[in-house]
């Protein structure tokens, strides 16, 4: 299994005291939002090297991570950092922008709603931000194919992305009750699909992605 590790952000740190790592989650729900989290990991709490008494030595891309361990994990990420947010775009405006956009929306916001403004931002995969102009003279970007799987700060922001959502669909699932937010946490399951055939969406629904298109067309 692939470990991120504090590499990259060590090779930066001569050119740029803050460092930020930047990941979203859930793209390919069929309800919810798209969240993104960013966090700026405290150089004096991390090292180059993993080892059974750090930290950070669970910390991956969340998609990898056990539940339980993730829930662990926020703990010492938040700990360990100088700053972190969130960020989210709704499934309205998943609709009217596309996921694509959403997604770099919510990281747009994330990056905004920290404390701290970042000298640099790591970001997961191959596009920057759309920040505004000001924003953009500022903040230097550098987008990373796999960087939740290579760059801790990225790694750690997924996992804060990825429990941060996991909590807010299970809001959601006290609210909606009969669709069962709170396993699947809005993806395309067989209970999802089911509870969809059977009920049509609900105002948390993501009404352009072409399967749950699929399955109300099926009820009509």
């Amino acid at each position: 299994m692939i470990t991120p590790t504090y590499i990259k952000e060590l090779q930066l740190l001569g050119d740029h005291r803050l460092i930020a790592g930047v990941d979203e989650v859930g793209r390919g729900p069929l309800a919810g939002p798209v969240i993104s989290a960013v966090v700026i990991l405290d150089p004096d709490r991390v090292g180059r090297y993993r080892s059974k008494t750090k930290w950070w030595l669970g910390v991956r891309d969340s998609k990898t991570v056990p539940e339980k361990k993730r829930e662990e994990l926020v703990e010492f990420i938040r700990e360990n950092c100088l700053d972190f947010a969130i960020g989210s775009a709704t499934n309205q405006e998943i609709d009217e922008l596309n996921i694509h956009h959403a997604s770099l929306l919510s990281m747009k916001r994330a990056v905004e709603n920290l404390k701290i403004s970042p000298d640099i931002v790591l970001v997961d995969g191959r596009f920057e931000i759309p920040f505004d102009v000001a924003v953009k003279t500022t903040i230097t970007q550098t987008p990373i194919i796999g960087g939740d799987a290579h760059v801790l700060s990225i790694a750690a922001a997924s996992i804060l992305a990825k429990v941060f959502r996991d909590d807010l669909m299970r809001k959601y699932d006290q609210d909606f009750p009969q669709y069962g937010f709170a396993d699947h946490k809005g993806y395309n399951t067989t209970f999802h699909r089911q509870a969809l055939s059977s009920l049509g969406p609900c105002e948390i629904h993501r009404m352009t992605f072409p399967a749950l298109r699929s399955i109300i067309s099926q009820r009509i």
